[in-house]
């Protein structure tokens, strides 16, 4: 239950109003570091409403599948540059990106984590790099201003970032393959 009370605390320390404006006014930190914070928040959430609510995910997340699709949808919604644009413009999108990604992302993915196969684990770890990959290909193939409230070269620096995070999966996964891995277990 400690991890469900870390979870909240990181909650609400995300949704205090200055932390917000400040991870938001940054584009890099506001993709990067708030959105996965979020999703983290909720994934160690997680505990308490599967203690809670056990009929509840054994019957609605039986093999880990609808909430990993969950995870999917929601994960790809934010990545959309129009979204995080009006995360900051529309407060109701704002109250939305607060309840989903913790709430309808993380939680998800906690219970479906363990439910899940290998394949089903390698294939949100290849999405997500496809994603961060096309982010990436996006904002820095761009010459335009794609979001409205940060400047272009806040999306140059947004593009790297994602082709860094792309090429850091890309390495962890080449080094996973080539590695015994039954050592570390």
């Amino acid at each position: 239950m400690k991890q469900a009370m870390y979870g909240l605390l990181l909650y609400i320390f995300l949704i205090l109003p200055p932390v917000a404006n400040l991870l938001e006014s940054i584009m890099i930190v506001h993709m990067h570091t708030q959105m996965p914070l979020l999703v983290f928040s909720g994934f160690l959430m997680a505990q308490f409403f599967q203690l809670r609510f056990p009929r509840f995910f054994a019957k609605w997340n039986q093999n880990g599948v609808p909430g990993l699709l969950l995870f999917l949808i929601v994960w790809s919604y934010w990545m959309i540059p129009r979204a995080m644009d009006e995360a900051i413009t529309i407060q109701v999108v704002e109250i939305f990106k607060f309840i989903s990604l913790p709430f309808l992302a993380g939680v998800p993915l906690r219970d479906s984590w363990k439910k899940l196969s290998t394949f089903g684990k390698g294939f949100i770890y290849v999405f997500i790099m496809l994603i961060f990959s096309l982010m990436a290909v996006l904002y820095i193939g761009t010459d335009e201003q794609i979001c409205n409230n940060y400047l272009e070269v806040d999306q140059k620096t947004l593009g790297w970032g994602s082709l860094a995070m792309a090429a850091c999966m890309i390495i962890y996964g080449i080094q996973f393959i080539f590695t015994d891995q039954s050592t570390y277990e």
